[in-house]
């Protein structure tokens, strides 16, 4: 493995990727510790401290985990990058259901340009929207107070008496800062794209994933002891560091085994006589993933999940029924089986439903048919069609029991061996898929640059 890593870095067009990759990805972080100005960052810890788990609090933890973003601390780069991959998701949405984005889609990379145009203004967007109704939840915007906020900035320490002017000025400075923020890290992801390598999104999420480790660590072997303990206690000992290094590869192995997973579909291409030759006839295979849908389910599914749970702290704090507050607990992460269900069916309501909308069998068997290629055994057109999309369905109920299973490890970790949800969060959910699936992507581009230059891939033996 050392040979293969010097390998790389004597390349020189490989080693300015790497380079110019690990320096944009450099900024990122630090940006990501800058503050917004007048932002108390004792009293933003204060408050957050104060609401605890669950609430506003898992809300905006789950949406930071995939969005490169930190919004527990209101930074310059607290949307991340959030806004972009919304306005990307509606598009491709879109795409599938409005006929002039169909058409567009189908022209090619003229298409492509035209709605990464239009993405990019939906993005610009999306951050003044969010960035305003955000600070206006967390710091107060367009209210008579602000807790948050460093109260040498205001007129006066009285909440009936601050001025109005200085207070709107604050408001649109910081969406502006927020916006040109998330902005800037579109523009961060463009460039390794096109000059640095990997996917520069997905590197610059699972940046912001792996960020977070370190604590993590730092924060299990704070609270580990040096010698065996009970596990009815609650206490961390060896045993529950052995336990958790185990089930670390074990997750990680499967989730290898299952990302890379493919249903291959034999198929065979038609002969052609053209002269005294024969072209063709050759047997090939289609392959289909087994995990179609990728992370998507699980992002959708916990965001979702979060909202029951809000709107029932927030109905039981006006209300003050108990009916509310029982709800609210009902709903709270990893806290009952009705929770846990209610995962795992959006789970698998969501694999089927992204399935559907990135892989169409009517377009493939029109691709297999135009290229002169068939399955064997049946005809093409609709019979392949119908063929295709039932071997779909039923390697996507594998994938997405799958997906439930990873999903729902944190929270068996986390109540079986006593670790806290931070820690239990990298053996499983989103945040290891994505850091999983950006990490095979990065190796097969390295590699891809390797074999072009007659050199073994990373992972080849």
């Amino acid at each position: 493995m050392l040979e293969k890593v010097r390998v790389i870095f004597t390349i020189p067009e490989l080693r300015r990727k790497i380079g110019l990759t690990i320096f944009l990805l450099a900024v990122f972080r630090i940006g990501s510790q800058i503050p917004l100005p007048m932002i108390d960052q004792l009293k933003l810890q204060e408050l957050f401290a104060q609401q605890g788990n669950g609430g506003v609090s898992d809300l905006l933890q789950q949406v930071s985990v995939f969005s490169a973003s930190a919004l527990n601390q209101i930074t310059i780069f607290g949307l991340g990058i959030m806004p972009y991959i919304s306005a990307s998701i509606i598009f491709q949405l879109l795409g599938t259901v409005w006929k002039p984005l169909e058409e567009l889609q189908k022209e090619g990379e003229t298409g492509r340009k035209k709605i990464n145009e239009y993405t990019r203004y939906a993005t610009v967007a999306l951050c003044i929207v969010q960035s305003y109704f955000y600070l206006a939840t967390m710091a107060g915007v367009g209210e008579d107070g602000n807790s948050i906020v460093n109260q040498a900035f205001w007129t006066s320490s009285d909440p009936a008496n601050i001025d109005k002017s200085l207070y709107w000025g604050w408001a649109i400075v910081a969406v502006a800062i927020m916006t040109c923020g998330t902005v800037f890290l579109m523009w961060l992801g463009e460039q390794i794209d096109e000059f640095g390598i990997g996917n520069g999104i997905s590197l610059l999420i699972m940046a912001g994933i792996l960020a977070q480790m370190p604590g993590a660590l730092l924060e299990l072997l704070y609270n580990a002891k040096p010698e065996l303990t009970n596990f009815a206690t609650g206490e961390i000992g060896i045993e529950h560091i052995v336990v958790l290094a185990v089930v670390f590869v074990a997750v990680i192995t499967g989730v290898v085994f299952i990302m890379q997973g493919q249903r291959k579909i034999p198929m065979q291409s038609a002969k052609h006589v053209r002269g005294r030759r024969v072209y063709g006839g050759t047997r090939q295979f289609l392959p289909l993933r087994i995990n179609q849908a990728g992370v998507m389910p699980i992002i959708f599914a916990s965001s979702l999940l979060l909202f029951p749970q809000f709107v029932f702290q927030f109905a039981g704090r006006y209300t003050n029924w108990a009916i509310f507050n029982n709800l609210a607990d009902v709903f709270a992460r990893g806290q009952s089986f009705l929770y846990v269900a209610c995962y795992i069916a959006l789970i698998y309501f969501f694999c089927y439903f992204w399935t559907a909308i990135t892989f169409n069998p009517k377009d493939v068997s029109e691709n297999l048919k135009n290229f002169g290629s068939f399955i064997p055994g049946y005809r093409p057109g609709r019979r392949t069609e119908e063929y295709l999309e039932k071997v779909m369905v039923r390697i996507t109920y594998v994938g997405a029991g799958f997906l439930a299973l990873v999903a729902i490890i944190p929270t068996i970790v986390s109540a079986e061996l006593g670790v806290s949800p931070q820690v239990a969060s990298f053996y499983g959910g989103t945040g290891l898929l994505i850091a999983v699936s950006v990490a095979f992507d990065l190796v097969q581009k390295i590699d891809s640059h390797l074999v072009m230059r007659n050199y073994k891939g990373l992972i080849e033996g």
